[in-house]
């Protein structure tokens, strides 16, 4: 999620920014939806999830402004470094030389070419990543708390990833595709094969996959234009082939579900899960700079928005409907895998049991590295450099061993993602992108005046809208963990 989407300078068409920015937001949070939408009842859920949706789409602007600032700040910097050079070379120069070069040297080449005439300050032509406009807006202090912010959500990430593969092989594995398990909820200490329980086939699984995808840590790793291709491919026939399905059952009228209206003990979970689900700020700049036509990001935002609303409510209220609340899955393929009344044909079955394992083996590599460099920027001084044993030893093994541990100590995908979601995911999708566009409205006013406009301002652009999305997140954060201080002192 937090990888490139494109390599610096490929450009792409509004239309391929909507889709990219689709698969980029819908992964592995949209498969845990279900259940949680079934724990906090259907009402709760439509209300909750439309309101996340559109505190999500107010940060997304955040971020584009806060980006177009930051290109507004690099270049009128470079100018002024570029005057200075220029003020300092008039002696060796003629008045005719000097003409002739100073309006290719006072603006950015890539600007110049882009645009062929008059460069606007806010244009998005470098791609600035949040942790670089954190370090441009925030002090040192502010610069860090995001870098450690990042970094555990990235942990989270990866052990979310780490649990959901081995959970997948071990449920095709364990050979629960008999067409009578569709109605059995199993329990980990039942055996798998032989005198293998589930949790060992679990771990066995866990291990593979650590041993197979963790080397990639120590080397960088990069996802191709076509693997990305092949990936969204899969994940558009999964999503598809499971709308459909229970679509089908509930129109036969053989639907289980008979979800509550309203749970409010299952909210901090919806909540955490929810805005796991609506994650795009942190990989904004690497899908945004990109577009060749940015005059309409504005609407490709709202436009993606609204379809991917639908898409989780049509996702989840044909899954609370079709099956039984108590047997929905942490990760909602595997009701697809168990139940021949949903679908009977076997390949079909294996397909959508090992379709998070093809799709999320392919990102932890990326996501890996992505925490692995986040954690060199974090403790980097300028002009210093690391030792080989650090930057290509330790680095990678604090970026891999946390998450492991985690995912072998629990596999409750639920409460991994809600936690993720809740805490750090908080963070970067509401704290981080409001304060970004306060201080980055501030930098720029000794700058550029109040005269220069951002024609990527956020529609909310008045300073009350910052403090309602800084507000909400602190209210968020102490509601759950209040819940979560409660649920413990009942047990």
């Amino acid at each position: 999620m937090a990888g490139g989407i494109t390599e610096t300078g490929e450009l792409y068409s509004p239309y391929v920014g909507l889709v990219y920015m689709f698969n980029l937001i819908v992964g592995t949070g949209a498969l845990t939806m279900p259940k949680a939408f079934a724990q906090a009842g259907w009402a709760v859920s439509l209300a909750l999830i439309s309101f996340l949706a559109f505190m999500s789409y107010m940060t997304t602007t955040f971020v584009i402004e806060a980006m177009a600032a930051a290109n507004a700040q690099l270049r009128w910097k470079r100018r002024e470094q570029e005057e200075v050079q220029d003020s300092d070379s008039t002696s060796d120069y003629s008045d005719d030389d000097v003409r002739g070069r100073s309006e290719p040297e006072t603006r950015p080449i890539l600007s110049v070419q882009r645009t062929g005439g008059h460069v606007d300050h806010f244009d998005i032509v470098e791609r600035v990543e949040m942790g670089q406009m954190a370090s441009m807006f925030f002090n040192k202090v502010g610069a860090n708390m995001f870098y450690i912010c990042m970094v555990v959500y990235l942990y989270g990430d990866l052990a979310i990833y780490a649990a959901a593969v081995p959970i997948s092989l071990m449920e095709v594995a364990c050979g629960n595709h008999s067409c009578s398990a569709g109605s059995v909820k199993y329990d980990d200490t039942d055996l798998c094969w032989g005198p293998v329980t589930r949790k060992d086939a679990y771990k066995v699984f866990l291990s593979i996959f650590t041993v197979m995808l963790g080397p990639f840590v120590f080397f960088d790793a990069q996802k191709t234009k076509y693997l990305q291709i092949l990936t969204s491919l899969m994940r558009w026939i999964a999503f598809t082939m499971m709308i459909i399905l229970a679509l089908i059952r509930i129109g036969k009228g053989r639907g289980e579900g008979h979800p509550r209206m309203a749970q409010i003990s299952g909210v901090p979970n919806l909540f955490g899960v929810c805005v796991y689900s609506f994650m795009c700020q942190h990989s904004l700049p690497s899908l945004v700079t990109p577009i060749s036509d940015k005059r309409r990001v504005g609407t490709l935002v709202v436009c993606d928005y609204v379809l991917i609303l639908g898409f989780y409510g049509l996702l989840s209220f044909t899954a609370i409907f079709c099956f039984d609340s108590s047997l929905l899955h942490d990760m909602y393929t595997l009701n697809f895998t168990d139940n021949c009344d949903v679908l009977d044909i076997p390949a079909l079955r294996y397909f959508l049991g090992l379709f998070p394992v093809f799709t999320i083996s392919t990102n932890f590599p990326i996501i890996a590295v992505t925490l692995r460099n986040n954690w060199k920027t974090l403790f980097h001084r300028d002009g210093g450099t690391y030792p080989w044993v650090v930057d290509r030893i330790v680095f990678p093994l604090i970026t891999l061993v946390p998450p492991i541990i985690v995912a072998f100590c629990t596999h409750n995908l639920e409460s991994l993602v809600g936690i993720t979601g809740a805490y750090a995911g908080t963070g970067i999708q509401y704290v981080i992108p409001a304060l970004l566009v306060y201080y980055g409205r501030r930098h720029l006013v000794p700058m550029l005046g109040t005269d220069e406009v951002n024609k990527h301002q956020s529609p909310f652009r008045h300073t009350f809208w910052v403090w309602f999305v800084v507000v909400w997140a602190t209210f968020c954060l102490m509601f759950v963990t209040a819940n979560i201080i409660l649920e413990d002192t009942k047990k």
